[in-house]
């Protein structure tokens, strides 16, 4: 394999610093051959990242096994809140597989027992039963299931509509898809369940009219009869530009479902865990959620999410009647465990907050000095989105973002593919643990590579 499609290996400038260190051409000729393995044995969806081939990651760097480390912005994909190879989940992983246990279905297990009393120990009211699961998407799954079985409870069956909104993503799966508010994604489903619906999202960017009355309004034109509503479900920040709602709209969201016996679902997947400086993103609104959907950050490591929610909605259906083959898996489950009690310990949340605040106010000064290339600035804590346009309009420009990646790349600073409308946003999402030195580095990193992108 001589080279990847957009990544021909080339010769770029060396790099030395404390959290970075470029000694190789990117790709590394050596790493082609496992890249080439890949590409034949795996479908091509498995493509689209930075080829880097990573042989080991700790705190806020990743290496590979030619020499190059780079400083991580990626977090995986928002996975890592407590940071990369962390020794007590190594050894909390370490110590379960050794008893041996590796897995009782839902047969009771202790370790299992720890976790779901430190998930709803942490967490606001009225969340007050946790059920664990592996991926986000399956927790989704299951909060649809809930609301709808909820709705027609107290409703009927007419009482099932799930609203959601534009641009939102959720999950690979049928009804996460569904559920999802962009359209491509959509089209293999063909039979769309007409009983999931979505309005715009107020990201005061691509949707600039942030009044909640707009949200009414689009039911109203969309034909459903509030009444019918049997859930909201929404990102707590919308993953593809890192973009949050008003307070205000979702406190009014918030007493819209109160009043037509609708659960608002918040999805957590990214947001949960500190990730926005907060250790619940939807506590930045000042609400309590019916259902809450968590994932990526819950372990810091292993597959592992979970759903919380009221007590009377959980318990919905008897013993045996909504199950999962792996979970509260204990090897999981104990990595999960150890995962909490690190991010509460060093209060990483109120470190996602500080750091953040730094970060942001130094990407708002990129904002500032290319205006005309970076549309939005979105984000809070240690998430944010950079949405790249083309000159001085609001047109998605992914060939600029996706530039932007690999410079960034081939200077030590790894951030995944971009994400989001017209695929042209740049997301950065470190580990928590990162300090204000690494973020001061990798933000000038990024200054550079625009400048260099920008101009050509």
């Amino acid at each position: 394999m001589s080279s990847i499609p957009g990544w021909e290996a080339r010769a770029v400038e060396p790099v030395h610093t404390k959290y970075r260190r470029i000694v190789t051409r990117i790709p590394v000729p050596e790493s082609l051959p496992i890249l080439e393995k890949l590409k034949r044995f795996e479908p091509q969806t498995m493509g689209g990242q930075p080829p880097v081939v990573w042989d080991r990651a700790e705190g806020v760097c990743v290496f590979d096994r030619w020499g190059n480390q780079w400083l991580d912005w990626s977090s995986g994909v928002l996975i890592t809140n407590a940071g990369h190879g962390r020794p007590e989940i190594v050894n909390a992983i370490v110590g379960q597989a050794r008893k041996p246990l590796l897995t009782t279905y839902c047969f009771p297990n202790e370790i299992r027992a720890e976790l779901v009393e430190k998930l709803v120990s942490i967490s606001p009211a009225p969340l007050q039963k946790a059920f664990l699961l592996t991926t986000g998407s399956e927790t989704i799954e299951c909060a649809i299931k809930l609301a709808r079985t909820h709705g027609i409870r107290e409703g009927g069956r007419a009482k099932s509509v799930i609203v959601s909104f534009d641009r939102g993503f959720h999950g690979r799966t049928l009804g996460a898809q569904m559920a999802g508010g962009i359209p491509a994604l959509k089209e293999w489903i063909v039979n769309l369940d007409p009983g999931m619906v979505q309005v715009p999202y107020p990201d005061g960017f691509r949707t600039e009219d942030v009044r909640f009355e707009v949200f009414e309004q689009q039911l109203e034109k969309l034909g459903v009869d509030p009444r019918n509503v049997a859930g909201v479900l929404l990102e707590t920040y919308q993953g593809g530009g890192s973009s949050f709602c008003p307070k205000q709209y979702i406190q009014q969201l918030r007493k819209w479902c109160d009043i037509h016996q609708a659960l608002l679902i918040f999805d957590e997947v990214q947001a949960g865990f500190g990730r926005t400086g907060k250790l619940f993103g939807f506590e930045h609104y000042e609400v309590a959620a019916d259902l809450a959907c968590f994932g990526k950050g819950l372990s810091s490591s292993l597959p592992i999410s979970a759903v919380l929610g009221r007590q009377d909605v959980m318990d919905l259906y008897p013993p045996g009647a909504m199950t999962s083959t792996h979970t509260g898996n204990p090897v999981c489950a104990a990595a999960a465990l150890a995962n909490l009690e690190i991010i509460l310990r060093e209060n990483l949340a109120q470190n996602a907050f500080r750091v953040g605040g730094v970060m942001h106010c130094k990407l708002a000064g990129l904002k500032n000095r290319f205006p005309e290339r970076i549309g939005a600035h979105h984000g809070m804590g240690l998430v944010a989105g950079l949405q790249m346009v083309t000159p001085g309009g609001k047109e998605p420009d992914g060939q600029l973002a996706s530039a932007i990646v690999r410079a960034a790349v081939e200077k030590g600073l790894l951030m995944f593919a971009p994400v989001g409308f017209g695929g042209a946003t740049v997301k950065i999402c470190p580990p928590l643990c990162i300090d204000e030195e690494a973020t001061a580095e990798a933000v000038q990193v990024l200054e550079e590579c625009i400048a260099e992108c920008a101009s050509v």
